[in-house]
C-alpha cells in the first residue's frame, strides 16, 4: 500500500457520508451512515494487516504543505493504529444503536460522521496545529449531539461539556504556539525528540495537563462526564466512553510523556494522588447510584484512572496496561451503555429500581450484561483483566502504597457491578412492564456479539493487541528513563535531570 493514501481516504468517507445525510431523508440517511462506517471499518482492517510491525516507526505517512506555518501531515505508529481500530469498530456500533432517534435523523447521522472525521483525525495528525484543529473540532459534533438528541437536562450537559473541555484546551494551544516557535517546527515526531529547557518543560507540561486532565477525565474535573453520559443518546455514550475519553490518554502518550519527560517525572507523584483519590472517590459514587447510566459513568473515571497510574509508572509494564486498559474500557464500557440502552428503548427509564428479574424474559440479555459486567470488574481472560493487572504491576514497581490503594478499586468496581447486575438480572419481577420486554432482536445481537467476541480475543490473546504498539512503548520508555535520577527507580519531584545529562550517563539507550 506504499504510497496509497489510506488515512486521508478514511477521513474523507465519512466526511462525504456526513454531508450526503444532510440531504437524504431518515431511512436513507441510516443507511448511508450505516455504510460509510463500515467502508472505514474496512479500511481500518486494511491498514492493520498492511502495517508492519517490527517496521519502520511512523508509517502511511502523507505530507501536503498547505500554507507557510502549517502542513497537512498524516501518519501513524502502533499506538494510534490501534485506538484507530477501536474507533473504527465502534461507530457502526453506534449508528446501528441510533434506532430510536426520530427527530432530524439526517442531522444527526451527518453529526456522527463528523465525529468520527475529527477522532480519526486526532489519532493521524502529525502537524501540532492539525492535531489541535482535529481534537477541538471534535466537541462541535458532540455538543450537538447532546444538545439535539438528549435527555430532559440536555442544554445543561451539553453547555458544562463544552466548556469544561475548551477551556482546558487554551492554555494548551498557548504552549503550542511557544513549542513551535522555540523549536521551529509543528511537526510531531522532531517535537517528540526535541529537547525542551527542564524548568520551562513544568508550564508546557501544566498547559497540556489542564486539557488531558478534563478529557480523560482525571478527579476533581471529572463533573462533565456524568451529566453527559446521563443526558447523551445511547450512541453518544458509546461512542463519548469508548473512543472521546481516550483521547486525554493519547495526548499525554503523544505529548506530555515524550516532549516534556523531565516534567513528567517531577509531577509524576500528584497524578498519582489525583488517580488514587478517583478510584476510590469515584467508585464509592457509583455504589450509591440509582441511575445505571450515572453508575457506568463515574465507573469511566475510576477505569480512566488506572490509566494515568499505568502512563505514570514510567516503565513499560506500565505502559503498555494503561493502553490495554484503554482499548479495554473502550469495548466494555461501550458495551455497557449498550446494554442499558437496549432496556432503556422498552421502558424508557434508568432507574435501577423499575427493573428485576429480567433473566426470565430477556435470558440472551442476562449473558451479554454479565458478560461485559465480569470484563468491567476485571476477570481473567476478558479483556479488562490483562490491562489492571499490568498498570497496577506497574505502579507496584516504583510505589507500594500507590498500588495498595488503586487496587481497592478492584474490589470496589467488583461490589458496584455486581450490585447492579444482581438488582437488574436477577430477583423478584415486581413491575409487569419491565417482565414484558422481549428479549435482544437480531439487530441488538449484531451490535453485542462482536463486543462481546472482541473483549474474550483481548483476554486470551493480548500479544495481538501489545505487538503492534512494543516498538513504540520502548522508545517512549527509554525517553523517560533518561530523566529519572540514575539509579533509582521511582521518579523524585526535585530531583529529574536535564534529558541531555542523562543520555550521557545512560549512552542514549535505556
Amino acid at each position: 500500500m506504499t504510497g496509497f493514501p489510506i488515512l486521508s481516504l478514511m477521513l474523507l468517507v465519512p466526511l462525504l457520508g456526513a454531508l450526503a445525510c444532510l440531504f437524504l431523508e431518515a431511512k436513507a440517511a441510516r443507511t448511508v451512515a450505516l455504510l460509510a462506517t463500515l467502508v472505514d471499518l474496512v479500511l481500518g482492517i486494511a491498514l492493520w494487516m498492511n502495517f508492519d510491525v517490527g517496521g519502520a516507526q511512523w508509517q502511511f505517512t502523507e505530507r501536503l504543505n498547505i500554507f507557510s506555518g502549517f502542513t497537512y501531515a498524516l501518519g501513524i505508529d502502533g499506538i494510534a493504529l490501534l485506538l484507530i481500530m477501536l474507533s473504527v469498530f465502534l461507530m457502526p456500533i453506534c449508528i446501528g444503536a441510533s434506532r430510536s432517534i426520530e427527530k432530524r435523523v439526517g442531522e444527526y447521522m451527518a453529526a456522527f460522521l463528523l465525529v468520527e472525521v475529527f477522532m480519526l483525525g486526532v489519532f493521524m495528525a502529525q502537524d501540532m496545529y492539525l492535531f489541535y484543529m482535529f481534537f477541538e473540532a471534535g466537541l462541535i459534533p458532540m455538543y450537538l449531539i447532546i444538545g439535539i438528541w438528549g435527555g430532559a437536562d440536555r442544554i445543561y450537559a451539553s453547555y458544562k461539556f463544552f466548556l469544561y473541555t475548551l477551556l482546558g484546551s487554551v492554555l494548551m494551544l498557548v504552549a503550542m504556539l511557544w513549542m513551535v516557535h522555540t523549536a521551529g517546527t509543528s511537526d510531531i515526531p522532531t517535537l517528540m525528540a526535541y529537547d525542551f529547557d527542564p524548568h520551562v518543560q513544568t508550564w508546557l507540561w501544566l498547559a497540556f495537563f489542564a486539557s488531558f486532565a478534563v478529557k480523560m477525565p482525571m478527579w476533581p474535573v471529572h463533573t462533565w462526564l456524568p451529566a453527559a453520559h446521563v443526558q447523551a443518546p445511547t450512541g453518544g455514550s458509546v461512542i463519548l466512553a469508548g473512543v472521546l475519553l481516550k483521547m486525554g490518554g493519547y495526548g499525554f502518550i503523544r505529548f506530555s510523556l515524550p516532549m516534556f519527560p523531565e516534567a513528567s517525572v517531577y509531577f509524576g507523584p500528584l497524578v498519582w494522588g489525583l488517580s488514587m483519590a478517583a478510584v476510590v472517590i469515584t467508585s464509592l459514587i457509583a455504589l450509591v447510584q440509582s441511575d445505571m447510566k450515572k453508575l457506568i459513568a463515574y465507573s469511566s473515571v475510576a477505569h480512566m484512572a488506572i490509566v494515568t497510574i499505568g502512563l505514570f509508572a514510567f516503565n513499560v509494564q506500565g505502559l503498555e496496561g494503561s493502553m490495554l486498559v484503554m482499548l479495554s474500557h473502550g469495548l466494555v464500557a461501550g458495551a455497557l451503555f449498550l446494554c442499558v440502552g437496549v432496556i432503556y428503548d422498552r421502558l424508557h427509564t434508568r432507574e435501577i429500581s423499575r427493573y428485576g428479574g429480567l433473566a426470565i424474559n430477556m435470558p440472551r440479555y442476562a449473558v451479554f450484561f454479565l458478560l461485559f459486567t465480569m470484563a468491567s470488574i476485571g476477570l481473567p481472560g476478558t479483556s479488562g483483566f490483562v490491562g489492571e493487572f499490568l498498570s497496577l504491576g506497574g505502579i507496584y514497581q516504583v510505589s507500594t502504597w500507590t498500588a495498595l490503594i488503586c487496587t481497592t478499586g478492584i474490589i470496589l468496581g467488583a461490589a458496584y457491578m455486581l450490585y447492579l447486575y444482581r438488582r437488574v438480572v436477577f430477583g423478584e419481577q415486581k413491575n409487569a412492564d419491565a417482565a414484558a420486554m422481549p428479549d435482544l432482536d437480531a439487530r441488538e445481537l449484531a451490535m453485542v456479539i462482536p463486543l462481546a467476541l472482541a473483549a474474550l480475543w483481548m483476554g486470551v490473546y493480548p500479544e495481538s493487541f501489545i505487538a503492534p504498539m512494543r516498538a513504540d512503548i520502548a522508545a517512549l520508555d527509554a525517553r523517560l528513563a533518561r530523566a529519572k535520577p540514575a539509579g533509582d527507580s521511582a521518579p523524585t519531584p526535585g530531583k529529574a535531570k536535564p534529558a541531555h545529562e542523562e543520555a550521557a550517563a545512560h549512552g542514549g539507550s535505556h
